[in-house]
């Protein structure tokens, strides 16, 4: 038999959590090697995931923007799009990005292999190229994939899930999204701006299920201006292939046509972890639902292996994988590590943005827990008004006692850029007091965080608060 050299650490996924373990392992001097099937790192996020659809919704706003400018005095001719031209944008952002990937590893000494890894045993993998590789330790980063429940499985090139609408093979004159969450309202919001008549289902009875529903509403109130309809409450029963599009049956409320046509569906239910056909079974990690389950240093029931990311559970985003990684590494290595956050920060990249992080107002409700809310509207705030954007708001989740920041949520234009100051507060253990004390340039839409701090204990500078605003929410 012959012996295979042992590599310290064996990194299977080259997406955020698993080229950010790898460099992270590397910098601290671990001989590694990073597999991925793809043929440069970067994973389902940057080739077919954040990063395209990021870029298709600065296209998507800059169209918007300029429907908007009429309200600033501005009028312009409605834009000629390119579709090849916008395609084209992302690639060269992708392909430049995933270049820098693999010259990071490179200077890292990280050797990158693309081919696909199965378990044989708890040390040792299978590729598909024909070798073997044994190590001593093995992080599992190998994401998730678009689910397609089997009532939505018809097997048609009108019937896209995220990958395939970022081709934007064309842009449908009709277009049906199936899914009210982060994916189905982004890509629809993209074909929405560029000129499909857009149609979202969601079966629950609120966009974004899981969000708190004071960030909702405001982006609910713009998004029925700019798609033609969203029905809630309502599935899809069948869809069927005919000449003229796609036939869908429709069930729920406010549904008046039970069977209409589109000349596309986009399948935007959510993704499974992809943790099948990997040879588990062959080692002692355990699966659960689907997902590998770990402990706090993401470390699984088999000692040799660990697991972050999408596969290893919920909430599946990006960064959370990074930051995943790097405590697997940590661990491995004997240092004091443990996935213990305070806020994983979540970002809905529609417009206007949704985002949030720590402990929303609902979850405390359903915890039974007393908190105390304040939120402060963008109608209040010059910059918004300057930006003719006032729908936004921010919202502050505290504990009645101690007064700290339990919770941030915002949705307004460039939420996603605000909330990392909350993320901060929560993280920190800063109170309310401490946000409204610390100077905030003005006029910014940063200063909504330091009003609403104020809201928590009486009138912000700007807002005069109604009572039940600063009272504690009895739960």
């Amino acid at each position: 038999m012959v012996d295979i050299p042992e590599i310290e650490l064996i990194v299977i996924g080259g997406g955020p959590g698993g080229y950010g373990a790898a460099f992270h392992a590397a910098d601290k001097g671990m001989k590694v090697t990073l597999i991925d099937a793809g043929k440069k790192p970067g994973g389902t996020c940057l080739h077919v995931g954040c990063i395209p659809s990021k870029a298709l919704l600065h296209t998507a706003k800059l169209i918007t923007d300029v429907h908007d400018a009429t309200e600033l005095g501005l009028h312009f001719d409605k834009p000629r799009i390119d579709v090849d031209g916008v395609r084209n944008y992302w690639i060269k952002i992708v392909n430049t990005l995933s270049n820098n990937l693999l010259a990071m590893c490179k200077s890292r000494n990280v050797e990158f292999v693309k081919a696909r890894a199965t378990f044989v045993d708890s040390h040792t993998i299978q590729l598909d190229n024909g070798t073997q590789h044994r190590f001593k330790h093995c992080i599992l980063a190998t994401g998730s994939s678009p689910a397609r429940p089997p009532m939505l499985g018809l097997d048609s090139r009108r019937v896209m899930d995220s990958t395939g609408a970022l081709q934007l093979e064309e842009i449908p004159k009709s277009l049906l999204v199936v899914g009210g969450g982060y994916i189905g309202l982004e890509m629809g919001y993209v074909y929405a701006a560029l000129g499909s008549q857009v149609t979202v289902v969601e079966l629950t009875p609120s966009l974004l299920p899981g969000a708190d529903p004071d960030l909702v509403r405001p982006l609910k109130k713009r998004l029925d201006k700019l798609f033609h309809k969203i029905l809630v409450n309502t599935k899809v029963v069948r869809l069927a292939e005919v000449d003229k599009g796609v036939q869908v049956m429709l069930e729920g409320e406010g549904v008046t046509e039970r069977e209409q046509t589109f000349d596309r569906v986009l399948v935007a239910v959510g993704r499974t972890p992809n943790s099948k056909n990997l040879g588990l079974e062959k080692t002692k990690v355990r699966v659960e639902r689907g997902f590998v389950q770990v402990n706090e240093q993401r470390q699984t029931d088999d000692e040799a292996i660990y697991a972050i990311g999408d596969v290893a559970g919920e909430p599946m985003l990006a960064h959370k994988a990074t930051y995943e990684g790097k405590v697997a590494v940590e661990a491995i290595l004997g240092e004091h590590a443990a996935f213990d956050v305070r806020a994983i920060p979540a970002v809905v990249f529609t417009d206007p943005e949704v985002a949030w992080c720590g402990l929303m107002e609902h979850e405390a409700k359903r915890e039974g827990r007393e908190v105390k809310t304040a939120i402060f509207p963008w109608a209040a705030s010059g910059r918004a008004a300057t930006l003719g954007r006032q729908e936004g708001l921010t919202k502050l989740v505290v504990d009645p006692e101690s007064d700290s920041i339990l919770g941030v949520g915002i949705v307004g234009i460039d939420a996603g850029e605000l909330i990392g100051e909350g993320v901060l507060a929560v993280e920190m253990g800063a109170s309310a007091g401490d946000l409204s004390l610390s100077m905030h340039p003005h006029p910014t839409l940063t200063e909504t965080l330091m009003e609403a701090g104020e809201l928590v204990h009486g009138n912000a500078t700007h807002f005069m608060a109604k009572r039940r605003q600063a009272a504690p929410v009895k739960t």
